[in-house]
């Protein structure tokens, strides 16, 4: 399909399983990391990587529920 043609659907959809899978390869291979017999780490340090990815994460999926957000707090009579 010509991406000139490609419906927002088609594009999010196409843009997010690419990015998606890309992030889950990602973290693939930081699990590889793992093997203390290869790697020398302290739990501190495992700690710091999975809080940034965490904070990462939760600030991305806040900018996903803005909309929501915005929709939900309007105000009506009934």
């Amino acid at each position: 399909m010509n991406t000139s043609e490609e419906t927002k659907r088609e594009k999010f959809v196409r843009l997010a399983e690419n990015r998606t899978n890309k992030i889950l390869n990602m973290i693939q291979l930081l699990g590889n990391l793992s093997s203390p017999s290869t790697y020398e780490y302290t739990q501190q340090d495992v700690e710091k990587i999975f809080t940034a990815i965490e904070n990462a994460s939760k600030e991305a999926k806040k900018r996903f529920n803005k909309v929501e957000a915005k929709n939900a707090s309007r105000f009506t009579l009934d």
